[in-house]
């Protein structure tokens, strides 16, 4: 394999430096416990999103797992690894105990985590996938809990590196231009990259939460930008930048610019499509899933609904009418 060019290497780096973070307590149970359920081919386990982000074991903590093969995960062929490779990833809920600090007692700590191959992980990080579901999660700050060996921290930094890069060739053409400059801020890109990438998805997230993401740490999301976009420059995708306190000059092509817009306006439609059909697979691997939603809805402050008791005991035939009328509502986004 051929050296990274520098420019690369150094925003690797910084993305590397974010994987080694120590892991808290509830993450280390989590991820011993996923590595149990999925004994032969687990090569990563990272803990990304909020809980991550707020620096709590309180809710349910997110992760990807990145395996081998989807056969070998699910202990050969069948309908978890054919839906698996078609529409990766798949969702699962876990809960494990764990020794959260000798102040406090035993607890209970809950996750979701998405199984994903490593090919596919480094297919969906890339510019060319139809879902920014997996890079616009990557592109934000991650922690690796678990690699199997060298090989696969490589990967997950690389991976890391290259959402990055997703992000901004993809999203920052739809910044204000003026021929073939662009004046934008740190905060103005990645806003604008969070908010188009969310409503891809059937998610409930507010402005100000979605300019929380950002504000939860400004100067690594500002050093990341000026290491990717010196990543695009030598790639070609944008003539010359140069970068200020909290703001960036970029010159690039118009056509380019305009072709970019045009090629995520046709591809929203498909990614909406494909959130849809994700949300109905998960339906079937997540386990208790309605209460969760209505919880993450709660969570968000954005409504509070009762289930009865048939929805919450047969909620694959009772549960969607509800979910549907949020879908109506625009609730869930």
């Amino acid at each position: 394999m051929a050296a990274p060019d520098p420019s690369f290497r150094a925003l690797q780096d910084l993305v590397a430096d974010e994987l080694a973070t120590p892991a808290p307590a509830a993450a280390l149970a989590l991820a011993a416990a996923i590595r149990e359920r999925h004994p032969d081919s687990v090569a990563a386990i990272v803990f990304y999103g909020s809980c991550l982000r707020k620096h709590t074991d309180e809710g349910v903590l997110d992760f990807y797992v990145l395996v081998d093969s989807y056969r070998t995960s699910y202990g050969g062929p069948g309908w978890l690894a054919g839906a698996n490779a078609l529409l990766p990833p798949n969702v699962f809920y876990l809960e494990a105990p764990a020794m959260l600090g000798a102040e406090r007692p035993p607890s209970l700590v809950r996750c979701k985590y998405g199984v994903v191959s490593t090919r596919d992980f480094e297919t969906l990080v890339g510019p060319a996938a139809l879902h920014p579901y997996i890079w616009a999660r990557f592109a934000q700050p991650a922690l690796l809990v678990w690699a199997r060996d060298d090989a696969a921290r490589e990967t997950v930094e690389r991976c890391g590196a290259r959402a990055i890069c997703t992000l901004i060739e993809r999203l920052g053409p739809f910044l204000p231009a003026r021929g073939k400059i662009q004046r934008f801020s740190f905060a103005a890109l990645w806003q604008e990259a969070f908010r188009r990438t969310y409503r891809t998805e059937f998610r409930s997230e507010s402005a100000d939460s979605i300019r929380s993401l950002y504000q939860a740490n400004p100067a690594r999301y500002e050093r990341a930008t000026r290491l990717a976009l010196d990543v695009l420059r030598e790639q070609h995708q944008i003539d010359s930048f140069a970068t200020f306190v909290s703001a960036a000059e970029v010159s690039g092509s118009p056509p380019r610019r305009l072709a970019s817009r045009l090629r995520w306006r046709l591809a929203w439609p498909l990614a909406k499509a494909l959130s849809l059909l994700r949300l109905f697979k998960t339906a079937t691997t997540f386990g208790d899933w309605l209460p969760y939603v209505l919880w993450k809805l709660e969570r968000h402050g954005s409504v509070r609904l009762e289930l009865t008791d048939r929805q919450r005991r047969y909620p694959l035939v009772f549960g969607w009418p509800l979910i549907l009328q949020l879908l109506r509502q625009r609730t869930l986004r």
